[in-house]
C-alpha cells in the first residue's frame, strides 16, 4: 500500500510538470512525436510501457495524456493504425493474410480477421478477393488546446462563465451533417460574410450553431459579428443572443476538423467536472478574435446548467 501511495504521488507530480506550458516539450508535441513513433514501429509489440519509455515518461501520465488528447487509449489507437496498414498490405502486397497478421502483431490470424471486419465491415479475405479498395487514412492531427489536471484526470481546459447578451449580424443558413459537402458549405458562408465586411472593421467573428433536433443531422447556423450590419441581401439577419451560463474552451485549428475531438473533450468535461448540459436552442458558439483571420485560435461556448457551487469569472 505504501508503494502504491508513493507511486501515485510521484505520478501526480510528473503529470503536473508535464502539463506546465513552459516545459521544454509541450504535451501536444509529445503526442505528435509518439504518433510518428507508433507509425514507424507497427511491426513491434508497442506496449504502453515501451512507448512511454521512448519518451522518458512514466506510463501513468503518458496513458492519461494520450487518452485525453487523442480521445482513445494507446491500444485502441495502435489497433486502428495496424488495421490501416493492413489494408495496404492486402491491396498491394503478395503477403498471405496469415503473414500480414503476424507481421503487424495481431497475435493470431483469427484476431486479425475479427478486428478487420469490425473496423471495415468486410473480412480481409473478401477484400482481397473482390478487388475493392479502402482508402488509407493519414496519421490524425494532434488538436492543440490547453488542458488541465483535475485530481489526476486530464481534461480540456475550461472556464465556467456567462455568455453575455450580444446582438450579432451576419449570414444565416442551414446545414446537414449527413451531406458530404457540409464543411464546404459552412466555409463558403463564412467567406461570404468576410467579403461583405470592410477590411478596416476590426471585430471578432461569431459562428452560432443552433436548433439541432433529436435524431436529426440538420442544424441552423449564423456567421456574424457583434455590430449592426445593414446588408440588403438574402440570408442576412440580425439576432439577439440572450445571456446564458456556459463552459468556455479554447482551441487551435478548424472546428470542422476537430468535431469528434471536441465531442470527446466535452463528454470528459461533463464527467470529470460533474456538470450537466442545459436545454437550449443554442448548441454552441464559436468565437474568433478577428473576422479577417478565421484560422486564428478561437473559443467555444457551450450552455450548461449553473450549479449552486459554480463561481464565474
Amino acid at each position: 500500500m505504501q508503494n502504491q501511495i508513493s507511486y501515485s504521488k510521484l505520478g501526480m507530480q510528473e503529470l503536473n510538470k508535464c502539463l506546465k506550458l513552459g516545459d521544454e516539450m509541450e504535451h501536444y508535441e509529445v503526442i505528435e512525436k509518439s504518433l510518428l513513433y507508433i507509425e514507424n514501429n507497427l511491426q513491434q509489440p508497442l506496449s504502453l510501457e515501451s512507448v512511454s519509455n521512448s519518451f522518458n515518461m512514466s506510463k501513468y501520465y503518458f496513458h492519461r495524456l494520450f487518452s485525453a488528447i487523442m480521445g482513445c487509449s494507446l491500444n485502441q489507437y495502435t489497433l486502428s493504425r495496424r488495421l490501416n496498414a493492413s489494408v495496404q498490405y492486402i491491396q498491394n502486397e503478395n503477403l498471405s493474410l496469415t503473414e500480414i497478421a503476424y507481421q503487424l502483431n495481431f497475435g493470431t490470424p483469427s484476431s486479425f480477421t475479427r478486428a478487420f471486419k469490425s473496423q471495415y465491415g468486410i473480412a480481409p479475405s473478401s477484400l482481397r478477393k473482390n478487388g475493392k479498395t479502402i482508402a488509407l487514412e493519414d496519421i490524425p492531427p494532434v488538436i492543440k488546446r490547453p488542458i488541465k489536471n483535475i485530481n489526476g484526470d486530464i481534461v480540456a481546459d475550461f472556464t465556467l462563465t456567462n455568455f453575455k447578451t450580444t446582438r450579432i449580424s451576419g449570414v444565416a443558413f442551414e446545414v446537414d451533417l449527413a451531406r458530404s459537402d457540409f464543411k464546404e458549405k459552412i466555409r463558403s458562408y463564412s467567406r461570404m460574410l468576410v467579403n461583405s465586411i470592410d477590411e478596416t472593421i476590426s471585430s471578432p467573428c461569431y459562428i452560432i450553431y443552433s436548433n439541432c433536433q433529436p435524431n436529426s443531422t440538420k442544424f441552423k447556423a449564423l456567421v456574424g459579428i457583434p455590430q449592426n450590419l445593414k446588408i440588403n441581401k438574402p440570408n442576412y439577419f440580425t439576432v439577439d443572443v440572450q445571456q446564458f451560463f456556459c463552459a468556455k474552451f479554447k482551441y487551435f485549428g478548424d472546428l470542422l476538423d476537430i468535431g469528434d475531438v471536441f465531442i470527446t473533450d466535452f463528454a470528459r468535461f461533463l464527467k470529470i467536472s460533474k456538470q450537466e448540459t442545459e436545454e437550449s436552442d443554442i448548441e454552441l458558439i464559436q468565437v474568433f478574435e478577428n473576422i479577417h483571420n478565421l484560422n486564428s485560435p478561437y473559443h467555444i461556448f457551450v450552455p450548461i446548467k449553473k450549479l449552486s457551487s459554480d463561481d464565474v469569472d
